[in-house]
């Protein structure tokens, strides 16, 4: 893959975890930036390392000793991505408050 290809294979990356975190905001609502809001940056931690514990278990454990079957490495690892973005989200939101 060229350099080329992989700058626009991040952007669409990009846009699936824009469309995502939309749609997840729309069903849930902002409970991350409301826990955000109340405990801080640990609240940030505390899901971020839930999503990095799963993607050990998912990355060290064979898929066929799996139950549950619905949730990838890939689906883990951009979960984990949002999480990321809306901690700087929430971060920034903190300093211009």
């Amino acid at each position: 893959m060229t350099r080329e290809q992989k700058v626009n294979r991040h952007l669409e990356i990009a846009k699936a975890l824009n469309q995502l975190y939309d749609s997840k905001g729309h069903d849930y609502g902002d409970s991350f930036g409301e826990t955000y809001q109340k405990l801080g940056i640990i609240s940030a931690l505390t899901r971020i390392s839930d999503k990095y514990n799963r993607l050990i278990s998912l990355a060290t454990k064979p898929e066929e000793e799996r139950k549950v079957k619905d949730e990838s490495i890939q689906d883990t690892l951009l979960d984990m991505a949002n999480y990321c973005i809306m901690t700087v989200i929430e971060m920034e939101a903190e300093r211009n408050d």
